[in-house]
């Protein structure tokens, strides 16, 4: 193996394998079963496609630009990209929070995770990491994040009430959880905005901003996390 082509390794496995802070979810919640939380009482949409629709179409909508300002994402902030997919929002991301800011992207699926990675790699985005999480649990680092966005996804979260409880911690204080999805039911790769707010107050988001997108049926929510984080057991589960 050639120098050039060990160091490019060596680099791609560092956006792979850093990032945003810390080492995971505080131990404590880690020792936290799954089975402890309940069930959504409601459809979980399959994964079909780690791609919404073209990026093309996607910026002459301006969409990015319409979330991120909407989001509040400003320079030097540190943002999560969770069900990153392609990249489309993780590159832009990068670019909007600059040098002094950080993007974690996460995807649950290892060849998606992979070619994002490339991506990240090969257009020399030194701000972004790339992680893999697992369905329940987005594994992220503990007080680390100015803004969570998870982008037409929420619906195929599988314990949406367990990986909501286990992200908790990751947000930084004044952080924010920002989702964008479609006002259509979960079987059919969307979430009822009413089910939405309900399952994040189940376990201590409370409702911000509320904005409908230029595309048809498309909104997005804005989340605060208040309080104490209910006891797994005492989750009240919402009918979907």
């Amino acid at each position: 193996m050639s120098i050039k082509a060990g160091s490019a390794i060596a680099l791609l496995g560092a956006v792979l394998l850093a990032g945003c802070g810390g080492s995971g979810a505080p131990r404590a919640d880690r020792d936290v079963p799954s089975s402890e939380f309940p069930a959504a009482h409601r459809p979980v949409a399959p994964i079909v496609s780690s791609r919404w629709s073209t990026e093309e179409n996607r910026d002459r909508l301006k969409e990015a630009d319409r979330v991120m300002d909407l989001a509040g994402i400003r320079p030097g902030m540190t943002v999560a990209d969770i069900g990153a997919g392609e990249g489309y929002y993780t590159i832009r991301l990068a670019e909007r929070v600059g040098a002094k800011g950080r993007v974690l992207a996460e995807d649950i699926i290892p060849e998606v995770r992979n070619r994002l990675a490339e991506r990240v790699y090969r257009e020399r985005l030194d701000n972004v990491s790339v992680r893999l999480g697992v369905p329940a649990d987005p594994r992220l680092p503990a007080n680390s994040f100015d803004r969570i966005l998870m982008v037409h996804m929420y619906h195929e979260i599988e314990a949406p009430y367990e990986f909501l409880w286990r992200m908790r911690p990751s947000l930084k204080a004044g952080g924010r959880v920002v989702i964008v999805d479609a006002n259509r039911p979960t079987a059919n790769h969307g979430t009822p905005p009413a089910l939405l707010a309900c399952e994040l107050a189940a376990v201590g988001y409370r409702l911000g901003e509320a904005k409908a997108l230029p595309q048809q049926g498309t909104y997005l929510r804005v989340f605060v996390p208040v309080g104490k984080r209910p006891e797994p057991g005492a989750i009240q589960v919402c009918k979907g």
